[in-house]
């Protein structure tokens, strides 16, 4: 074989190189016509696709179903705010406040010496000119019996020296008498003369679920009357310090929470579940937060409300004894003989387990009992021992089954008043 020239040599490889992008090209244009596409258009397809699948494949008749479902809830809610707008009323205060006006005076009118260099000497001063009704509040109730029964938040009606009325859905405005305040739950009764009025059935507080439909009717910051408001049930046994009322702030347990709007001025008006029943109490606002609200439980509610009907007032019976609740951590730690029942023990500052001269005492409880059952029926942190005197009444005779000292006995106390 011959020498290959320098000349030669750079055309052979020039040649190749060439036949070699040639080929390049078309196997890269191959595999692109072969290969999937990028992938964000590839996600952008499926989106499309997935997007786009319910209207493809939902026969027509299911989405029929749907719209109508859909409508029949914007009917319901539309006959439930129809028919429970003409029980809730604005519950408003009236009160004799000072009328002042401004005058001008020469100050020094009982000083010879100043009056006699400055006798034309005036300053403006402040005096009273009687008094006139104004009103002080507003907030919302609604009537749950036809004879006029109505309730609200205690927080509303709480000034004792304040007149007080409501006005109804039509604007009649009638005069209304504060028969109780609730001692220990924000909630009053008034009672209003008169027969017939519209009024909204009492529903089970304990059937509400976290995800039910909530509404909220209210008079919205005391001149939006009857606002509604739709929402859900966010949570349920809620602790709050609620304040804004003039006894200061004050410690509200196991409410229901909402993100149905509440407004100031909804305080007193019903949440209502789906059947136009009322479940709650709308009594508190989170401040600074978007639609957290709070009411208390209806059946929270059912007790005092018959108590105030049949005896005038609301009152709480009570044992007298302070306790913890036994639980297996606690009887392993305490070397206790039990998973259950509510030891009695002092309070985390000190006070006493037995309140003194209390039912308690008078039984014969002494601190470090246990209390097993409270008329027979076993107590734990499920069912707790708030809750099993609070089913009683005052003068109630109750059987208490305590350990001590590893015997089990029986002891009868008297439910008293709680003060």
């Amino acid at each position: 074989m011959e020498d290959i020239t320098k000349k030669q040599l750079f055309l052979l490889l020039l040649l190749v190189s060439m036949v070699t992008g040639v080929s390049s090209a078309i196997i890269v244009f191959t595999l692109l016509e072969q290969a999937p596409p990028p992938i964000t258009q590839t996600i952008q397809k499926v989106i499309e696709r997935t997007i786009e699948a319910p209207k493809e494949k939902l026969p027509p008749e299911v989405i029929f179903d749907l719209e109508k479902a859909a409508l029949a809830r914007d009917v319901l809610i539309a006959d439930i705010a129809k028919r429970v707008s003409p029980a809730v009323v604005s519950v408003v205060a009236t009160k004799d406040i000072a009328v002042m006006e401004q005058i001008m005076l020469n100050p020094f009118f009982n000083d010879s010496f100043f009056k006699e260099f400055f006798p034309e000497f005036q300053a403006p001063q402040v005096r009273q000119k009687g008094t006139e009704k104004r009103q002080i509040s507003a907030g919302t109730g609604f009537f749950v019996s036809s004879d006029g029964y109505v309730i609200t938040n205690r927080h509303v009606v709480e000034d004792a020296d304040a007149e007080y009325s409501i006005v109804t859905n039509d604007n009649k405005k009638l005069p209304a008498k504060v028969l109780a305040r609730d001692p220990l739950r924000d909630f009053a009764v008034l009672k209003v003369d008169g027969k017939n009025f519209a009024a909204i059935s009492l529903g089970d507080s304990n059937e509400v679920a976290i995800g039910h439909t909530a509404i909220a009717i209210g008079n919205s910051l005391g001149e939006f009357q009857n606002t509604i408001s739709v929402g859900i049930i966010s949570g349920l046994w809620r602790t709050i310090i609620a304040s804004g009322a003039r006894s200061g702030p004050e410690e509200l347990s196991e409410l229901i929470q909402t993100d149905a709007a509440i407004n100031p001025g909804n305080s007193g008006g019903p949440l209502l579940n789906l059947k136009g029943e009322a479940i709650g109490l709308n009594t508190a606002v989170a401040q600074g937060a978007e639609n957290i609200g709070f009411a208390i439980p209806i059946n929270q509610i059912k007790r005092s409300l018959e108590l105030v009907k049949t005896t005038g007032k609301i009152t709480y019976p009570f044992i007298g004894v302070r306790h913890i609740y036994i639980t297996p951590e606690l009887k392993e730690k305490m070397k206790l003989s039990v998973d259950y029942g509510a030891l009695i023990s002092k309070g985390s500052n000190g006070e006493p387990a037995i309140t003194p001269g209390s039912p308690a005492e008078k039984a014969g409880l002494k601190e470090g009992d246990i209390i097993l059952e409270f008329n027979g029926t076993k107590i734990n942190q499920d069912n707790n021992l708030a809750k099993s005197i609070q089913s009683g009444k005052v003068g109630d005779k109750v059987a208490l089954k305590i350990l001590r000292d590893g015997k089990e006995m029986v002891l009868d106390a008297t439910l008293e008043e709680r003060k």
